[in-house]
């Protein structure tokens, strides 16, 4: 996992309506990069859905959420509209991105090995550098989780 302080890895990836997204578009406020392995799943339907019901709270406090997972830019844009998803889920679909904040590797489930997204979350602060780190994080609860620690941690300026 990335350390707390360091810089954050500067990406540039498509969301669900096929626009790039780059980090450095956050810049001045702090953002909530999750990583998820695969739209359309249990988990990471209860986890986006999370973040979505707390959108308000969010932006109460500025802060920016977007999703990154390796499924392609259609499905990513079915899930977006299946669940009414308002913040951007970005399409990592080699892993590339995942890759450089530690988030991307070999996985196994039901006997199989292969390369997935893991379950992580970074903040990131408004001047680009790693505020806080969740490994291995559960979906249920998640997105409260990060709220509660945001609102007793307000941002430095």
């Amino acid at each position: 996992m990335l350390d707390v302080g360091a810089d954050a890895p500067e990406f540039e990836l498509p969301n669900q309506h096929g626009e790039t997204i780059r980090l450095s578009e956050f810049e001045g406020q702090r953002v909530v990069v999750y990583f998820y392995p695969r739209a359309n799943t249990r988990g990471c339907t209860i986890e986006a859905k999370s973040f979505r019901d707390a959108r308000a709270a969010f932006d109460d406090l500025d802060v920016a959420v977007v999703g990154i997972s390796d499924d392609p830019v259609d499905d990513l844009a079915a899930f977006a509209d299946d669940h009414d998803i308002p913040f951007d889920m970005l399409s990592d679909e080699h892993g590339e991105v995942s890759t450089l904040y530690d988030s991307y590797g070999e996985k196994q489930m039901f006997g199989n090995t292969f390369d997935g997204v893991f379950r992580n979350t970074y903040v990131i602060d408004a001047d680009g550098c790693v505020e806080a780190v969740y490994e291995d994080v559960s979906p249920e609860g998640h997105a409260d989780e990060i709220l509660a620690e945001l609102e007793s941690a307000p941002a430095a300026h």
